[in-house]
């Protein structure tokens, strides 16, 4: 005879897992946004310039696809060049060449 499956069982570890991936998501939001050098933006800005991307139109939308790809690759995408290149390599969530939020003092000023 077949064992009967713990269905509450099941049910937690979905949602354990659904919260590990929701808590990873947010780090390498706020990795990006750090690689980005966009954390010296205030969160009203920062907010109301996703805002606007999101409002955007589709060649706006493109062109910053377009250099987004450029800075994951390694070009100038918006970063200084030799200002991602002076950061030690780290193998992180993210595929840039800068070390994790984690990993680093926070830039801003006390």
């Amino acid at each position: 005879m077949r064992k009967p499956r713990d269905y509450a069982a099941e049910l937690r570890v979905l949602d354990a897992k659904a919260k590990q991936l929701k808590a990873q998501r947010i780090r390498q939001l706020g990795e990006l946004v750090i690689a980005c050098r966009a954390d010296g933006l205030g969160p009203e800005q920062l907010a109301g310039a996703l805002l606007a991307a999101k409002d955007a139109n589709a060649q706006a939308k493109e062109a910053w696809r377009q250099r987004g790809a450029a800075f994951f690759r390694g070009g100038s995408g918006g970063a200084k060049q030799d200002d991602r290149r002076s950061r030690p390599e780290q193998s992180g969530t993210l595929p840039f060449d800068g070390p994790a939020a984690s990993d680093r003092a926070d830039p801003r000023p006390s």
